[in-house]
């Protein structure tokens, strides 16, 4: 699953699940979650090299003649535009949402490209994670409630990964409890 979890347990002993953090202290723990890229940027190298060797395969047969400049600009406008939309398909995945826990306080943040953070923040004693299996957007939708607001997390994440993280955020809210 594409997430990472950062934690820091300060103060009590591990064992015990207490905490000890005051104001100014780091969170206890960050979630970091971003969307699965299937080609990451060395993929991306060799599909854009091999993609240029393929297309140049029929121009071996106009080497010489006028034929080549002809083809040549479209070959290349071809390869160009192969790479301009990988190149907008990584910025549109530059999407992280990021959730700290505090013992007083649970921040969710997400960070998408070309728009303003969004920001949620509620207590987490009164915070409650819900696995929607159907009726929401996509399959086991996973909502944060607290306050007044529900707010979605990992909606871009399979299925069965935001069946896990339902699992990970309702035991990591049970410690802070």
């Amino acid at each position: 699953m594409p997430h990472e979890w950062e934690t820091n347990a300060k103060g009590a002993p591990e064992k015990s699940g207490a905490f000890s953090f005051k104001a100014g202290d780091p969170p206890m723990a960050v979630l970091h979650l971003w969307p699965y890229r299937s080609l990451p940027r060395r993929g991306f190298v060799w599909f854009i090299g091999l993609t240029f060797a393929l297309l140049s395969v029929p121009l071996i047969a106009v080497v010489g003649s006028p034929v080549l400049w002809g083809l040549l600009p479209f070959e290349l406008a071809a390869l160009g535009l192969m790479w301009w939309l990988l190149e907008r398909s990584y910025r549109d995945a530059e999407l992280i949402e990021e959730l700290k826990l505090w013992s007083d306080r649970i921040e969710l943040t997400r960070h998408e490209p070309r728009r303003a953070p969004q920001h949620w923040q509620a207590n987490p004693y009164w915070v409650s994670v819900h696995l929607h299996p159907t009726g929401g957007p996509v399959e086991n939708y996973v909502t944060l409630k607290g306050g007044d607001r529900e707010v979605e997390i990992g909606a871009f994440l399979t299925p069965e990964e935001r069946a896990r993280l339902h699992g990970e955020l309702q035991d990591h809210l049970r410690r802070l409890r």
